[in-house]
């Protein structure tokens, strides 16, 4: 059996590099509706923001528990995204199909710095069979381990039993990540980071098809 591929979601499988904004606000709504809390203009645009420490200030003005919140808060974001899948709003790049070809010879696993929710709704509605699927838990700690932070990856291995392998993803931090869990890294060129500078990672893909190459 080849050494397990590790595949990060936003900008790798779905299109686009992250969950789009107007999801956050929509979620950050919901969360204080759900909650019956009125904030000023200030805070709002506080309790939207992914600054845990302004959050955690407002949510104290408020009267509202942090944790409670940024939990609800999540909660939206992931059905909002997950609605907009499911509308086409966003859609999935079509050389992940290779993720159903790998799978027949490696352990695969899906890692993304995105909700643990919405990483796990991805895998499903897609129907692509990771051998582990991990993101983010909803969660200031959970928010404050995510890559180039190697927490995450880390898990994973863990739960692959597994100490080496690839990592695939389309950002700097991504490749900083990988390496600091000891894998190898691929950086997968994307419009949206055409021109990004890397951090030499250990290979460099025009497509996911390239990896039925790296395998080989």
């Amino acid at each position: 059996m080849q050494s397990p591929i590790l595949f990060d979601m936003d900008g790798v499988i779905l299109e686009g590099r992250r969950t789009d904004p107007q999801v956050y606000a929509d979620a950050t709504d919901a969360a204080l509706a759900e909650l019956g809390v009125e904030p000023s203009r200030a805070q709002r645009s506080d309790l939207g923001s992914s600054d845990l420490e302004a959050v955690a200030d407002r949510c104290a003005e408020l009267g509202v528990d942090p944790a409670t919140f940024w939990a609800a808060k999540e909660r939206h974001a992931s059905a909002g995204t997950h609605d907009r899948i499911r509308s086409g709003e966003r859609g999935r790049y079509e050389d992940s199909d290779v993720i159903d070809d790998l799978a027949e010879r490696t352990t695969t696993a899906l890692v993304s710095n995105n909700r643990h929710a919405t990483a796990a709704f991805v895998a499903d509605y897609y129907g692509f069979d990771f051998d582990a699927v991990r993101g983010r838990d909803p969660t200031f700690e959970g928010y404050r381990r995510r890559k180039p932070d190697p927490y995450y990856l880390e898990r994973t291995l863990d739960a692959l039993d597994a100490d080496g392998g690839l990592y695939v993803g389309d950002s700097p931090k991504d490749v900083v990540a990988g390496r600091a869990a000891g894998l190898e890294t691929a950086f997968v060129r994307r419009p949206h980071n055409r021109d990004c500078a890397v951090p030499e990672p250990t290979y460099e893909l025009d497509s996911l098809w390239d990896l039925e190459c790296v395998l080989e």
